[in-house]
């Protein structure tokens, strides 16, 4: 086999080497996360704005508006949650929920979060886990040009080949790596296992534990503690019937979300 075809293997092997540093993650510290940090690992930026919603929800800080939106019903309260202060201070008028999640505050005030769970071994740092996929799209590609270019045959192509599956399948085997860590995964696994989402919504009047139910579960919790308000506000499934602003002021609320819920299951 040609120096030409090993060069472009080793540069292969080095760009894959790269990209195992970079998603390389620390050791998880052993610590108390907070329901939107748990929703955060479960289901991304979403599912955290989801989650300080309800818990702004249950202070009457915000309720569903019009066309599958979601307003500020008043200030956020005595919370000094930064997701929650974000997240409410991006409601100057009813949002859709995704729309709600690109605003720059409450965008800020997640990747302030996703930075914690980050230093804590529990994300992978979405800088780093961008570069490191685009090194393993690299080492795939510096393997497929490496034998259109150099053209081994015969023996020498056979050796090329398996020489060039280590750091090309490596590659493709860490390009859909989540990121979440392992740790973070077992988490949640253990608290599904200690906090099985119960049958009746009677069952939980602790306005925190609805908070963790919703954190882990996500829809099903939803429409369990909260059908009516995550129903008008858009928080099922893809967010509600728009996605973008309410027409005029946002105003109306239906029925009983309009006194913005309790503290416990309360809808």
């Amino acid at each position: 086999m040609g120096a030409e075809t090993w060069w472009f293997i080793g540069v292969s092997c080095a760009q894959l080497l790269f990209a195992l540093v970079l998603l390389r993650t620390r050791s998880p510290q052993r610590t108390e996360l907070a329901p939107q940090a748990l929703a955060l690992i479960r289901g991304g930026r979403r599912a955290v704005v989801v989650v300080a919603l309800v818990a702004l929800h249950q202070h009457g800080a915000v309720a569903a508006g019009r066309k599958g939106t979601i307003r500020a019903n008043g200030g956020p309260g005595r919370t000094r949650d930064p997701v929650q202060l974000g997240v409410h201070s991006s409601l100057r008028r009813a949002l859709g929920l995704r729309v709600l999640a690109s605003q720059p505050r409450a965008r800020r005030a997640v990747d302030a979060l996703r930075a914690e769970l980050g230093r804590a071994g529990l994300l992978r740092p979405y800088g780093r886990l961008r570069v490191a996929r685009g090194l393993l799209v690299c080492a795939v590609a510096t393997v497929v040009a490496g034998l259109l270019i150099t053209r081994p045959s015969g023996a020498e192509l056979a050796l090329a080949l398996a020489l060039g599956a280590v750091p090309a399948g490596g590659a493709l085997g860490l390009m859909f790596l989540p990121p979440t860590t392992r740790a973070a995964r077992r988490l949640l696994t253990g608290l599904r296992e200690r906090h099985p989402l119960p049958a009746h919504r009677r069952e939980v009047t602790d306005g925190n534990l609805v908070l963790l139910y919703v954190a882990l579960y996500g829809d099903p919790a939803l429409a369990l503690f909260l059908p009516r308000f995550s129903r008008d506000g858009g928080l099922l499934g893809r967010g509600g019937r728009t996605d973008g602003y309410a027409t005029g002021r946002g105003g109306g609320v239906g029925g009983a979300d309009g006194s913005g819920g309790g503290s416990g299951g309360s809808d």
